[in-house]
């Protein structure tokens, strides 16, 4: 899968081991980096299994989630805008083949 990120500091945690260690924790940290190997090497987003893979529910129905450690989540939305549907007007994860990397941390917090 293709993985893209909203913005710089996002990037710089993904990317980056001591940015991510600083801003989400050890744990979260290495979570984080299974999670991104796990989202590469998926070609769907419905192929991931590791990290309590959902739909989140909220405010921002458009994302998907995936636990990081104690409560952090990563957050991530289709890339393609609009993203495919299903009929009943959800979106059909098993056809996102590229997600942009939202949000790290406690979503409670966002």
């Amino acid at each position: 899968m293709t993985i893209s990120y909203s913005d710089a500091k996002i990037r710089r945690c993904c990317l980056e081991s001591a940015t991510a260690t600083k801003e989400l924790g050890a744990d979260s940290c290495r979570k984080l980096r299974s999670r991104l190997s796990d989202l590469k090497a998926a070609k769907t987003v419905m192929e991931l299994v590791a990290g309590r893979p959902h739909p989140y529910r909220g405010k921002n129905e458009k994302r998907f989630s995936l636990d990081l450690a104690y409560g952090k989540r990563l957050l991530f939305v289709p890339t393609k805008d609009p993203p495919p549907f299903k009929g009943d007007g959800g979106i059909d994860w098993g056809l996102v083949t590229e997600v942009t990397i939202v949000f790290l941390g406690d979503n409670h917090d966002d």
